[in-house]
């Protein structure tokens, strides 16, 4: 039995990964949250693998304010850095994988192509800086068999993000403004939850492969906005905006879009148009609703 221990399992994507655990019976769970584990402690992390035998170790857990993170930048590090390098370090340790997720904010959107794994970061605020960071421990440390995951604009039907809140808003407003110079790629996060899952126990390698996953095609946040309210039926309207009529903390890439040919290739994974995971999601979330 492969024990896999998901770390930051009350986020979007842990969330994503507990929906499906049925669908993978083979696999062993624990699911902890920053209460029942904090990655800031190695020696927290040390025990809890050794006590429950754990094979896989899927980190989720992540300082994902990017505007706090321009004036809190040292707890941004301490999650995004300090913790994956206990993670690896504990990994690398005990003979066992680490599955991590990282970011297309690691780049500074200025290239005008898709980045592929072999682009140099360059990021633009500290949220990604830190993210950097985490990745750059990682692939010093090297745990084998060990994967990096960077992915873009995550949603999902659990948890808080760009197309819940799309969704509140069209209930409060009879039109919203969006930005429509920033782009990149909305990624369904359950989409991602299943690509780890299938692909957990088959890669067999010497330290950390590095991939980028996100959905298919690209648009911006304001093309982004347009859509949810297109699925959703809202009569909502959707107006363009220049990024600078916001006054922000962070710098954001103008174009972080990913290039995911490297994961289709080499693990056979086949992905979603971000529309077509759209519509799913909204479907997760009409149901969330009337359990509630």
């Amino acid at each position: 039995m492969n024990n896999i221990l998901v770390v930051g399992s009350e986020g979007q994507l842990g969330s994503e990964i507990y929906s499906l655990k049925d669908e993978f019976p083979q696999f062993n769970y624990f699911f902890v949250s920053k209460n029942e584990l904090d990655i800031i402690e190695k020696e927290q992390i040390s025990k809890f693998v050794s006590l429950n035998s754990v094979n896989t170790i899927v980190n989720c857990a992540a300082y994902t304010n990017v505007e706090m993170a321009e004036e809190n930048s040292s707890q941004a590090d301490l999650v995004n850095y300090i913790g994956v390098k206990n993670l690896g370090e504990v990994s690398k340790e005990n003979g066992i994988s680490l599955w991590h997720l990282s970011t297309d904010y690691v780049f500074d959107g200025d290239s005008g192509k898709d980045y592929s794994e072999n682009a140099i970061p360059n990021p633009i605020n500290a949220y990604g800086v830190s993210k950097l960071k985490g990745e750059q421990v990682l692939l010093e440390i090297a745990p084998d068999n060990s994967v990096i995951i960077r992915t873009s604009w995550l949603y999902s039907s659990f948890g808080s993000n760009f197309c819940k809140t799309m969704l509140r808003l069209s209930k409060e407003k009879e039109s919203i403004t969006v930005v429509n110079d920033q782009f990149g790629t909305p990624t369904y996060a359950k989409d991602l939850a299943k690509c780890i899952l299938e692909n957990i126990v088959n890669t067999k390698h010497t330290g950390v492969k590095l991939y980028h996953f996100s959905n298919e095609g690209s648009c911006s946040w304001f093309g982004f906005a347009a859509e949810i309210m297109k699925i959703s039926g809202s009569n909502c309207r959707v107006l363009p905006v220049a990024s600078t009529a916001y006054k922000t903390k962070a710098v954001r890439p103008k174009r972080s879009v990913l290039n995911t040919s490297l994961i289709k290739k080499e693990l056979g994974v086949s992905i979603n148009d971000w529309q077509k995971s759209l519509k799913e999601c909204l479907v997760e979330i009409k149901k969330h609703k009337k359990k509630v």
